[in-house]
Order: C-alpha cells, then sequence, then structure tokens
C-alpha cells in the first residue's frame, strides 16, 4: 500500500511522520509550529512595550560589553578622555575602560618616524641669499602633549624648524654655508629646533635635521660655483704636496744618512792609514838612523820593483838594428770589445817577434 494512499483516516510521509492538523505526532520537530510561535513573537513590534524594550537593553548590553575595552598596539600609548578630559595614559596591551561616551581612547603611535620636508630662503651674516632644502624626522615622547598641546603638529614643527634654520643661517657667512661644514650646521639646528618645541611642551622629540641642499640663488650661482672649484683644487694641491713630501722626505733623510756613514767610514780610512804610514815611518826611520847606507840601497830597490812591476819593459837585443816592435802582451790580452784574439795572430806574432831578434 502506497504511503500517500488513504487508509485508516490519515495521510502519511515518508519519514513517519503524521500529517494531519494538530500536536508533532512523530520523532522530528514541528517546524509549523516554531514559525507560528516566531511570527507571533515579532508580530508584537509596535503593538507592545514588552518585546521591544528586550531588544533595546540586549542592544545596550552588547554596545556597554564592546565599548568597555580596549587593545594598545605595542608601537602605541592610548590617551584616555572621560567626558573629553584627560584622565590617564595606557601602555600597551589589553585595557578595560568605561563605556563610551564616557571614556574614550585615542591611540598615538611612539615609535613611529614622521617627518617633515620645506624649502626656505633666507639672509646669510654677510648679506647674501641662500636657498636651504632642510627635512626634520621626529618621534612622539609625550602622547598627551602631542594632542592637546598642538592643533596641527606638522605644521608647527614646519614653522619652528623654519625659525631654527634662519637663526643658523643667519649667523654664519655664505662660504661657510658652502664650505662642507654641515655637520656643525645641522648640529646647532637641532638643538635650537628642540629647545623651542621643549618651549612649546609639544611632546616631540627630533631624531634627525638634515640639510639636503644649500645653494646661492640662480644669478650667481655660477660665480660661487666656481669659487667651491678653486677651493677644491687648491685643497687637492694640498693634498698631492703632502703627500709628495712624505714620499721626498724619507728617501733625503735616507741619503743624508748613507752619505753620513759613507764619509765617517772614509774618515776613519784616512785616519787608519795615516796612523800606519807614521808607524812605518818611525820604523824605517830607526832603522835609517842605524844603518843608512843599507837601508837607502833597500828603499831603492822596492821603490824600483814596484814601478817596474806595474809597467811593460822591452829587452833590445837587435845590435843595432832595425827592429819592428809588437805589442804582444796586449795581443795576448783580451781586445777592446772583450773577445780574444784569434791563434793566427798570435802565431804571427812569436813569428815576426823570433826573426826581428826582439824579446819581451
Amino acid at each position: 500500500m502506497a504511503w500517500n494512499e488513504p487508509g485508516g483516516g490519515k495521510q502519511r510521509d515518508p519519514w513517519g511522520r503524521n500529517n494531519g492538523s494538530g500536536g508533532n505526532g512523530g520523532n522530528g520537530p514541528d517546524f509549523e509550529k516554531f514559525l507560528k510561535q516566531l511570527r507571533a513573537r515579532f508580530g508584537r513590534f509596535g503593538r507592545g512595550g514588552g518585546g521591544l524594550f528586550t531588544i533595546i537593553v540586549a542592544l545596550l548590553l552588547a554596545w556597554v560589553v564592546l565599548s568597555s575595552y580596549t587593545v594598545i598596539d605595542a608601537r602605541q600609548v592610548g590617551v584616555v578622555l572621560r567626558f573629553g578630559q584627560y584622565s590617564r595614559t595606557l601602555p600597551p596591551g589589553f585595557h578595560l575602560k568605561l563605556p563610551a561616551p564616557i571614556e574614550h581612547v585615542s591611540k598615538v603611535f611612539t615609535t613611529q618616524v614622521r617627518s617633515v620636508s620645506d624649502r626656505a630662503t633666507m639672509l646669510t651674516n654677510d648679506e647674501n641669499i641662500v636657498s636651504v632644502d632642510f627635512n626634520v624626522q621626529y618621534q612622539v615622547s609625550d602622547a598627551r602633549k602631542f594632542l592637546f598641546s598642538m592643533t596641527d603638529p606638522d605644521e608647527t614643527l614646519k614653522e619652528a624648524a623654519e625659525a631654527a634654520v634662519r637663526s643658523v643661517v643667519g649667523n654664519n657667512n655664505m662660504d661657510t654655508l658652502l664650505s662642507g661644514q654641515g655637520a656643525e650646521l645641522v648640529a646647532k639646528t637641532r638643538e635650537a629646533l628642540q629647545s623651542t618645541l621643549d618651549g612649546y611642551h609639544c611632546g616631540i622629540v627630533v631624531t634627525e635635521v638634515s640639510f639636503q641642499n644649500v645653494s646661492p640663488p640662480d644669478q650667481v650661482r655660477d660665480a660661487f660655483d666656481d669659487v667651491n672649484k678653486a677651493r677644491e683644487d687648491k685643497q687637492r694641491i694640498e693634498n698631492e704636496a703632502q703627500a709628495y713630501a712624505s714620499q721626498v722626505v724619507p728617501v733625503a733623510r735616507g741619503a743624508a744618512a748613507r752619505i753620513a756613514a759613507e764619509a765617517a767610514g772614509y774618515k776613519a780610512e784616512r785616519i787608519a792609514r795615516a796612523t800606519g804610514d807614521t808607524e812605518r815611518f818611525k820604523l824605517l826611520l830607526a832603522q835609517y838612523r842605524a844603518a843608512p847606507q843599507v837601508t837607502r840601497e833597500r828603499l831603492w830597490l822596492e821603490t824600483m820593483e814596484s814601478v817596474l812591476a806595474n809597467n811593460p819593459k822591452v829587452f833590445d837585443g837587435s845590435n843595432g838594428r832595425n827592429m819592428i816592435y809588437l805589442p804582444v802582451d796586449k795581443l795576448f790580452g783580451k781586445s777592446k770589445n772583450g773577445s780574444q784574439p784569434s791563434d793566427a795572430v798570435k802565431g804571427a806574432a812569436v813569428q815576426s817577434s823570433s826573426t826581428t831578434g826582439g824579446g819581451q
């Protein structure tokens, strides 16, 4: 028998539930009854105060729960305002607070590095006009002062930085500004700017000040460029001269030390030789006094020996005949270019010497 065929006064469905009007005769939930109850509750909106009050209370409770805490990031601090007046400062983390609008939390980044840049034309100490591009980087040191001491922090910092730059530039001349003394000028500008900001009680600490460009007006820029080039050339030439002096002076000192050492050695040699000659003369004098004739002969023989030993000697055995002299010692020696004479030259020289009767 099919499930949808009438039988027994009931109509059954495939889930085993009774589809007749009335209660829930099966095991599953009665969706129609649930929908009727839901429509009945929401149908009372506008006709009774009980349902609307419940929703309002639920919304109020949700609003109180969601607005009674705050989470401060690690890079931030929270400034709590109670009815618009400063109450306290919250460190990073999770914090409970009174719900809005009783307390409101303003979060301020304290680790973030902020920066402002500007360009200003100002007058130097020697009444020259110069254009300066400067950049200032800063951080928030006191969130309360940062929020309530200034309406526009960036604009306030820009004006204070321009005043500090003007004070530093006005106390220096153009040559000083263009001569590369930027580090000293930047340090003075930073000190002046921080002093001004501390006087404003604005809760800002300056971390860096830099002059990105310092240049004269366009009308006289070429002249100032020539001056800077001449200054750079002067510095370069001075550096080259110092390098040359560092190279030449040690060499000259070494040469002077060498010459002095050679002179000292020559002096010692001459003194020693003179001393030896003196002693030798004294010994000869003593021998001469003892035997003058023998000493004179011995000195003559020694002198002739030393003279003849260093000079060539030629003996004439021709008995008055013509003699051809051949320098055999030079022919047997090295020639001017350092080469030895050939054997034929040596034989011819010996034969010529034997035929003429000459000898060495």
